[in-house]
């Protein structure tokens, strides 16, 4: 496994959740089942980007920086310094509200010669052992990239990969409405790489912007899976783990958060 020293956790935070709104709190601190205390009987709630956090940890990982927006002081306020995980948090604000890749790439000049742990944090998923996997996964490939590829049920609500049999994706397809393909990522694990080629891609895809010269079959609004897509055409190379029987919930729908109140198992016909 990868020096967990080298690597930090990412987690956006700057949605604004309208799917489900209105809600007491942010999103991500929706409480979504219930954890134990210092070794007691005890039972407190466990909100939803806990449940990220503590995989990541499970990897080894002690620091990990929540990009915010503006507003959305209750996660700092909850989480703090990240001692009831036994991490070091610390909380970056979002600059421009154009997608996640611009608010991951508020943390470029702080990550930019690590090995990152992604993840959403309205996204449950199966696998306590995930972000062990793929960071071996990166040591043993040496790829820029991997991704965590989990069944879906429902692609046109997510990218999409074709995949070999080595692992090696050699194409995504952002929420496609019709597609054979059977898996879509949920987290990832990146080398420096990847970061400065993000960083670059956003500032060039601004500059175009301004001029004008944007062509008119480019999203309005970058996904990270737009970046990966690029990212893959400029020849880094992205890899892969599997879990096949694994699955993923993603809070940010009303039925999906429904689910996710009342404990509904990940199953396959469950999955989206």
């Amino acid at each position: 496994m990868v020096k967990v020293d080298e690597v930090i956790g990412l987690l956006p935070a700057g949605g604004r959740g309208t799917r489900i709104e209105p809600l007491p709190c942010s999103k991500e601190l929706f409480p979504i089942g219930f954890r134990k205390i210092d070794r007691q009987d005890e039972m407190r709630p466990k909100v939803v980007s806990h449940y990220l956090l503590e995989k990541m940890r499970i990897a080894g990982i002690r620091k990990a920086y929540f990009i915010l927006r503006q507003g959305k002081w209750d996660i700092p306020t909850y989480f703090g310094d990240g001692n009831m995980l036994d991490m070091d948090l610390a909380y970056l604000m979002m600059r421009v509200p154009l997608g996640t890749p611009y608010t991951l790439d508020q943390a470029y000049p702080f990550v930019r010669n690590r090995t990152i742990a992604f993840g959403f944090p309205d996204i449950l998923f199966d696998g306590d052992d995930a972000f062990v996997k793929l960071l071996d996964r990166q040591t043993t490939t040496e790829a820029d990239v991997i991704l965590g590829l989990f069944p879906v049920k429902e692609p046109w609500t997510m990218d999409m990969v074709e995949v070999d049999g080595s692992g090696l994706i050699h194409s995504l397809h952002i929420k496609p409405h019709v597609t054979t393909l059977k898996y879509g990522w949920v987290i990832a694990t990146w080398r420096p790489m990847f970061t400065q080629f993000l960083h670059e891609h956003l500032l060039n895809y601004k500059q175009d912007t301004k001029k004008d010269m944007r062509s008119s079959t480019e999203p309005s609004e970058l996904t990270v899976g737009h970046v990966l897509q690029a990212a893959l055409q400029n020849g880094l190379r992205i890899q892969s783990v599997q879990f096949p029987e694994r699955g993923y919930l993603d809070i940010g729908t009303p039925d999906n958060l429904v689910k996710a109140v009342h404990g509904k198992k990940f199953t396959n016909d469950d999955r989206r």
